[in-house]
């Protein structure tokens, strides 16, 4: 069992982050999470670097779901990477489904669309477009929460 320093710090030979990640993570990476109040429900997401912890982007909130808010950010990684010319990072995501829909190019939710949602549905109409024109240059790693623990990026609201 790990004592509690261990969990606070990067161990001694890690010396590529500031955070306490798994051996296998790469620390030249972004990890993005999403958080959603309900289901549907005020839905945000945002991106950590794993090198330095520092939020990269937070968007939201706004209405929508836990899965819209895990595409969302992986596309608007994809996308902040690409405009940024960082073409040697990787993007870790907790959510199967978003890779999925990503690498298909397209967000499957079952979300009502409504004048509610429609500014929603818009962002998503976006971020589809940009996959469809774009080529997929980042990996995106399922981050392994049952080995590793929550996400970096993770809200830390799961239980409230």
């Amino acid at each position: 069992m790990a004592n509690q320093n261990d969990m606070l710090n990067p161990p001694d030979w890690r010396n590529d982050t500031v955070l306490p990640l798994p051996p296998e993570v790469k620390a030249n990476a972004w990890a993005v999470d999403a958080a959603c109040s309900g289901n549907p429900g005020p839905m945000e997401y945002q991106a950590i670097d794993l090198q330095t912890g520092a939020q990269v982007f937070h968007f939201g909130p706004m209405q929508g779901t836990n899965n819209i808010g895990e595409f969302l950010a992986i596309v608007h990684a994809l996308a902040l990477l690409e405009k940024q010319g960082l073409h040697d990072k990787v993007i870790y995501s907790d959510s199967y489904n978003a890779i999925l829909w990503v690498n298909k190019k397209q967000c499957k939710t079952k979300l009502a669309r409504n004048p509610q949602t429609e500014p929603l549905f818009q962002i998503i109409a976006r971020a589809e477009a940009w996959l469809r024109t774009h080529p997929l240059r980042t990996p995106i790693i399922k981050w392994e929460t049952k080995k590793w623990g929550e996400v970096p990026a993770d809200f830390g609201r799961k239980n409230r």
